[in-house]
């Protein structure tokens, strides 16, 4: 094939672009073409410019089929220079590329028949090529609308004989293609699938879709991709409109995951968002600031033992709960008989606790909930004069290891001056500081610091 210097083919999507304002859908594309064709030097033909016709039909948004016929008439480089006619025509698969809204690229490739001429009955040398043979062809090219529906078009192809001399011829070419059946794609939803596509066509404004125009919704709570704030919400758990979690009763435990709702503030509650009561007195934890009642005491508000009668055994335990003022009573809260010391009737151990609301955050000073619990204390160890009492403080308080040692000493020496100041000798009481030791609860919330600053009592008998 003769040596062409190629038209540059993007050099000519240099032209106007089109006032159009949306894509559109295609159906039939009707066009004509003029064109220089390039033949291969074993046919002996001079390039000559033709003209051509094509109709195509979209058959799906990206891609079409073509028919085409294109004409020639070069002559032989040969000292007779003889025209010849030629011609051919093609069936095309075309790939289509949108560029912007309105215009498109295109490759292609197909199958065709090329002609030149009839055949003499004799040859005569340097006549140029006669007959017929099919080729395979390849082009690509692009569509710049004019208007909506009327585009230039501009491409190159090449194809290569199947049979006989083998060669290969080119063309460059230039021409109009007038759209029919043409409709604008329309997207009203705005979320990127057009109308007769989308599935789903109503999507809310900013929601993410799948290529059907259907919303997704990556952690199934409702609220679409996009317009989901919280996209990692647990399964199950209630949202609101913005697709974050809701926790109605403030407990940690997501609503639709929360088994019990209802939740008390401040009570600490398990995986399912129920309430955990670890003394089993119908207080829950974490508002119980006494959550080491023995077993069957009748217990307030608040968690703690009730004593009606002051005789240091707490109603629900107290067999005898009308003990007069003052009166010696067994662990059974019932008075002693002749003979009985006070001690030979005492429960093995006693247990008391001033849970961390009694507390001032890094403070030492009682408050007036602690009183109760104390005097309690005092009267127990009053009506039996051989018990000894240990007192170890705990602190939570967000401070280095030392301080709040410290700290948890203070509180634990401020509970046995208490104790003393009732009539309990202070050789009965030791006062340890655990510091941060042996927490109740893990120590990640207010919460759960509150809990674990707390200072518990052990009344046992002397060695």
């Amino acid at each position: 094939m003769r040596r062409h210097v190629p038209v540059v083919l993007a050099a000519l999507l240099c032209a106007p672009a089109s006032p159009a304002a949306a894509q559109r859908l295609y159906r039939f594309e009707l066009g004509g073409s003029g064109g220089y064709n390039m033949f291969s030097d074993k046919l002996e033909l001079a390039s000559a410019f033709g003209a051509g016709f094509r109709l195509g039909y979209w058959f799906l948004p990206q891609y079409s089929l073509e028919a085409d016929l294109g004409f020639a008439s070069p002559t032989t480089n040969t000292p007779l220079k003889k025209s010849v006619s030629s011609s051919t025509f093609g069936i095309w698969a075309l790939d289509n590329f949108r560029l912007g809204l309105t215009n498109t690229a295109f490759i292609k490739a197909g199958f065709g028949h090329t002609s030149f001429g009839q055949c003499p009955s004799v040859s005569i040398p340097g006549s140029g090529p006669c007959g017929s043979t099919g080729v395979v062809q390849a082009g690509a090219g692009a569509r710049i609308a004019i208007s909506p529906k009327l585009f230039m078009r501009y491409e190159v192809t090449v194809n290569r004989s199947l049979k006989g001399l083998a060669f290969s011829n080119a063309s460059l070419q230039a021409g109009l293609s007038m759209m029919l059946g043409s409709k604008p794609l329309v997207d009203t939803d705005g979320d990127g699938v057009y109308d007769i596509y989308d599935k789903c066509p109503n999507t809310p404004l900013g929601a993410l879709v799948d290529k059907h125009g259907c919303p997704t919704d990556q952690d199934g709570d409702g609220v679409p991709d996009g317009l989901d704030r919280c996209p990692n919400t647990p399964e199950g758990a209630t949202v609101d409109a913005a697709g974050c979690p809701m926790d109605s009763d403030g407990d940690g435990v997501l609503d639709g995951i929360d088994q019990c709702p209802n939740t008390p503030k401040g009570a600490l509650v398990d995986a399912t968002g129920c309430p955990q009561d670890s003394d089993g007195d119908g207080v829950p934890d974490g508002i119980d600031r006494c959550p080491l009642t023995p077993h069957g005491a009748v217990v307030d508000s608040l968690g703690c033992p009730i004593d009606s009668d002051a005789d240091g055994v707490p109603d629900g335990l107290d067999k005898c709960p009308d003990t007069p003022p003052g009166t010696r009573v067994d662990a059974s809260g019932c008075p002693l008989g002749p003979g009985l010391a006070p001690e030979d009737t005492l429960a093995n151990e006693l247990r008391w606790t001033l849970p961390g609301t009694v507390w001032e955050l890094r403070g030492s000073v009682l408050a007036q909930d602690a009183l109760p619990i104390l005097d309690s204390v005092a009267v127990t160890m009053e009506a039996s004069p051989t018990t000894v009492a240990e007192v170890d403080g705990y602190a939570q308080d967000r401070l280095i290891p030392a301080d709040n040692t410290k700290l948890s000493k203070r509180r634990a020496e401020v509970v046995r001056d208490y104790l003393v100041s009732k009539g309990v000798a202070a050789n009965r009481i030791t006062a340890t500081g655990r510091g941060s030791l042996s927490p109740i609860v893990t120590d990640t919330t207010e919460t759960a610091r509150t809990i674990n600053r707390r200072v518990e009592i052990r009344v046992t008998r002397s060695p």
